[in-house]
């Protein structure tokens, strides 16, 4: 018994050592942190941060690339003209489609119905596209209208690979000699207190495998994010360069503002010259009559 006992002990002080070592060797990124194991949900962190739900199922066939992982991004700036965005946008889908991507999110404004709303419309679409067919989604995007900005990053993830391989095997052998030594033991304290290690280094094994299937997803997938931007109706240009149209146009105006204003001020004074009026007839009846010479 005391033989298990010193056993069990040598092994959790190895586990201890090890898992410590393995940490300190690379440090891991903020998005890595994050990630919790056991097989994935529904929602993953973005490597440039936030939560964002696919709402789509991925693809379990990825291309296989050469050289080193790495986390790709894209943002992409582009103007349309106008009153084309709304086919330029889903030609952006179109293309992440024929690629193989899928649509993470769409922030784009509504068409309004309003002939004389001239105001710009902008829509943000952000899309997973498999990294094997990234540079060329790129080009193909950028021809969709005029390309005002643009902005790719990468991370290489090597190191990062490493090290949770390395954890997770030392995990993995820890596990193993644990279930051989719980076959020996007799004492259901020792069988205790061995199952309760058991589950810490499942735990450990779960969430590093979690871990590495967020890297595997972020390599073979690069994120994408396109911001279309409608450009503003051109100014209609007059074609009465001599301006004898406008003239014209102006003199009516004048004549019609005159003739309102005379009718307006009639309006005003009427009522005074009816009372003046009135009141001259009554004083001219009411006046003595004057006796002609003989």
């Amino acid at each position: 018994m005391k033989k298990l006992f010193a056993v069990l002990g040598v092994l959790i002080a190895v586990a201890a050592c090890g898992g410590q070592s393995a940490s300190e060797g690379v440090p891991m990124p903020a998005q890595i942190k994050g990630q919790t194991g056991g097989g994935g949900t529904g929602q993953s962190t973005t490597p440039g941060g936030g939560s964002t739900s696919t709402g789509g199922q991925i693809s379990n066939i990825v291309p296989v690339l050469n050289g080193p992982p790495v986390i790709r991004q894209a943002q992409l700036g582009i103007q349309v003209g106008a009153g084309m965005f709304d086919s330029r946008l889903s030609q952006v889908r179109t293309i992440v489609e024929a690629d193989g991507g899928y649509i993470a999110g769409t922030d784009a404004q509504a068409a309004s119905n309003s002939p004389n709303d001239s105001s710009i419309r902008t829509g943000t679409l952000n899309f997973m596209i498999p990294a094997a067919n990234f540079d060329s989604a790129i080009d193909e995007i950028a021809k969709v209208g005029t390309l005002r900005s643009e902005h790719i990053t990468g991370t290489d993830v090597s190191a990062q690979y490493v090290d949770l391989n390395a954890r997770l095997a030392n995990a993995e052998a820890q596990r193993d000699a644990m279930l051989a030594l719980l076959k020996q033991a007799t004492n259901i304290n020792d069988i205790i207190a061995i199952q309760n290690q058991i589950g810490q280094i499942t735990s450990q094994i779960e969430q590093l495998k979690g871990q590495i299937k967020y890297l595997d997803q972020y390599t073979a997938y690069s994120t994408v994010t396109v911001t279309l931007t409608e450009a503003a109706a051109p100014a209609q240009s007059s074609s009465d360069s001599w301006g004898f149209a406008t003239a014209l146009n102006d003199s009516a105006h004048n004549f019609v503002a005159t003739i309102n204003y005379f009718v307006a001020g009639i309006g005003v004074v009427g009522p005074f010259l009816v009372l003046v009026v009135l009141g001259y007839i009554v004083w001219r009846r009411r006046r003595p009559a004057v006796p002609r010479p003989a």
